[in-house]
């Protein structure tokens, strides 16, 4: 039985209140699911690159820009730049790669005497390959 008992005081107004519960279920729910994932995400990967070359940080040290760029010939076909020995496969790309560090691509070169005019002509063509000009043929000995 509903009964209205009017006793002359205002009627008093519904006020509307938020439900917080089910937010402060999904925010505990999200703050669990962060703590777990915080650990995973923070692993690193660890890569290990092959060593580099001893004759590449020599060919780095070796290519100073105020220093001459010399590639040497040796009786037996042996080509070196700047005394560091490289083989005739890898001449042009050691090449480039010093030349692109170098304002200038004159090229240096020193023979032996007794050295086969093939092969010299064969590093030669290695060289321009890697786009060397001019390159100085040097008829003494370098210091």
């Amino acid at each position: 039985m509903g009964a209205s008992l009017n006793t002359g005081f205002k009627k008093a107004k519904v006020q509307p209140e938020m439900n917080v519960t089910p937010l402060v279920d999904v925010v505990l729910v999200l703050l669990i699911i962060f703590m777990v994932l915080a650990p995973v995400m923070a692993k690193s990967f660890w890569v290990r690159l092959p060593p580099k070359d001893d004759k590449e940080e020599q060919l780095d040290q070796a290519n100073d820009p105020d220093k001459p760029l010399v590639l040497s010939v040796a009786a037996d076909g042996k080509t070196s730049i700047n005394k560091i020995e490289v083989d005739r496969a890898e001449l042009t790309e050691k090449l480039t790669r010093m030349f692109n560090a170098r304002p200038d691509n004159s090229l240096y070169l020193d023979a032996a005497d007794d050295t086969e005019y093939g092969m010299v002509l064969g590093a030669v063509d290695l060289a321009r390959g890697a786009q060397a000009f001019p390159i100085v043929i040097l008829t003494a000995k370098p210091e």
